[in-house]
């Protein structure tokens, strides 16, 4: 039922899934739901990298619905719907526009795995019978233009680009045009890798979506923030504020295969309340899979 993401997200997982066996753990043996196994419950949950929020408000849930009763199936069941809960979101997949070029724009931090989750992106809407162009805007980092370049020309997806330096929102506009012009389903938009202290970097993104915006009618109609799973609680933290500056609508979780903090997507969506689109789960170019719930959190409590 769970099918292909199941298989891939199990094995992308196997690192966070380790250090979620302690939660599976607590449900084995004869004890009941007391103040000690809540406890441990809450342990176990910050342990993993759930964070404060959603591992105080499954803990109440729990507290609430099985206080004194014995530790079994259901309590496990009640925790991974809770789970499946927090993760729930009613926008799955990208919204395509009704007509014309539908533009995703594509942020986050250097080193946060962004220029291979848009050549993966891109290679996934290929797949999928989409026409694609990419747009290289990051011109402040060396190399940025060229490493686009060499994954669009692997993939054979179409590219604009300008000279490194150039201006960012100036790649924007021609990409815009070339869009409309030769009929491409998708544009993606790479921008600049930001750390959030980097006000200008800030600023050139607002501008960005600014002329999208103007070329397009009701571009961007996705700004997806590349996230490193890596990274933990930190990712919490850059989404929060990528936020301020431009309305990200989903998250592309990328490294989720090498990391052991996979568990942070919970503290993501509780947090700053963006759904996660995609996540990676390899290093190959069909690595990039959509987000399923379900299968996540069935593949955090599997076995083996």
């Amino acid at each position: 039922m769970l099918g292909r993401f199941f298989s891939k997200i199990k094995k992308g997982l196997s690192k966070t899934r380790n250090v979620f066996t302690g939660v599976a753990n607590l449900f084995t043996g004869n004890h009941r739901v007391d103040k000690e196994f809540l406890a441990k419950l809450e342990d176990q949950l910050l342990l993993a990298d759930v964070g404060t929020t959603a591992a105080t408000s499954i803990v109440e849930g729990v507290r609430k619905a099985f206080i004194d009763k014995e530790v079994g199936k259901d309590v496990m069941e009640f925790v991974q719907q809770k789970l499946r809960e927090l993760l729930a979101d009613p926008s799955e997949g990208i919204r395509y526009a009704a007509s014309g070029p539908t533009v995703i724009m594509i942020a986050g931090v250097n080193g946060s795995g962004k220029t291979t989750s848009i050549a993966k992106l891109a290679n996934r809407l290929q797949s999928e019978g989409k026409k694609v162009v990419v747009a290289a805007c990051d011109t402040f980092r060396a190399a940025a233009v060229e490493q686009l370049t060499v994954w669009a020309g692997r993939i054979g997806c179409e590219i604009v680009k300008q000279q490194q330096g150039s201006d960012p929102a100036a790649v924007a506009h021609d990409a815009c045009e070339k869009a409309k012009a030769k009929g491409f389903d998708v544009l993606i938009v790479d921008t600049a890798g930001r750390l959030h202290t980097q006000t200008h970097l800030m600023r050139e993104l607002e501008k960005i979506h600014r002329i999208v915006q103007k070329q397009i009618p009701g571009a961007p109609h996705e700004v997806f923030l590349v996230l490193d799973a890596t990274t933990g609680q930190n990712a919490v933290a850059q989404a929060e504020q990528f936020g301020k500056a431009v309305n990200c609508t989903g998250i592309m979780l990328s490294k989720l295969d090498g990391s052991a903090k996979g568990g942070a997507i919970f503290a993501i969506k509780q947090k700053v309340g963006l759904p996660v689109k995609f996540v990676g789960v390899g290093e190959q170019m069909e690595d990039l899979e959509p987000f399923d719930p379900d299968g996540f959190v069935a593949a955090l409590f599997e076995k083996g």
